[in-house]
């Protein structure tokens, strides 16, 4: 995640670290599950990986099944300290503390995954995002964001739209602690259109519970 994110959401991911992956066992989301797990691998196959928020790093033995190296990275030590602990193939993978929209990180990559990052990010930081992270890939690099789609009967309600139309919903924690979080859900034309400035290609792939962004750099 990132240092510009508001305290408040920082201090909930850091808190919700160890339940986070609660969400990834609900019974309806298994065959989405396990779609977007074989999405993932042959977009990585050979390539150099940057992955931004890489969280609990649930997805990572996934998607970094064939690449040539993975570098994961969060903003909270508490993410990363679980995410280490996953079964992975450290010789390819390590994972570094980093901003999500500084990306200091040493080197440069062909390719680049968000999960579940996107949609935390102010609309109005969007392109500021995108161009960060830009600068961090080889012309041609292949660009995967994943994602949620909002459904009525599974995701939490949305709670409020602030004045930029940035969607809000409420959080609460198995302690009780109840947390008001950014989450926005944007449409396909949405999507394609913020990446068309940095973007030779891009496609959506969609199931029930989650939307897959591919997209190559110019």
């Amino acid at each position: 995640m990132s240092s510009d994110l508001p305290n408040d959401m920082r201090r909930y991911y850091a808190l919700r670290a160890r339940e986070y992956e609660r969400i990834y066992a609900k019974p309806e989301r298994q065959a989405d599950i396990a779609a977007v797990k074989a999405w993932l691998p042959p977009l990585f196959d050979g390539r150099q990986v940057l992955e931004v928020a890489c969280g609990t790093g649930y997805w990572t033995p996934f998607a970094a099944a064939t690449c040539t190296s993975w570098t994961a990275t969060d903003v909270n030590e508490e993410v990363l300290t679980l995410a280490r602990a996953k079964p992975l193939p450290h010789e390819r993978v390590q994972f570094t503390l980093a901003d999500a929209y500084a990306l200091a990180v040493p080197r440069q990559f062909d390719a680049a995954f968000a999960g579940f990052w996107w949609s935390h990010v102010k609309k109005a930081q969007l392109a500021v995002f995108l161009k960060n992270l830009s600068l961090k890939l080889a012309s041609g690099s292949v660009v995967a964001i994943l994602d949620n789609t909002f459904t009525e009967w599974s995701s939490t309600p949305l709670s409020r739209r602030d004045a930029e139309g940035n969607t809000y919903q409420k959080r609460k924690l198995a302690s009780g602690e109840e947390f008001d979080i950014m989450k926005n859900f944007p449409t396909h034309q949405e999507l394609i259109e913020l990446v068309a400035p940095v973007a030779s290609e891009a496609r959506i792939e969609e199931v029930t519970y989650y939307w897959l962004l591919v997209f190559k750099l110019k």
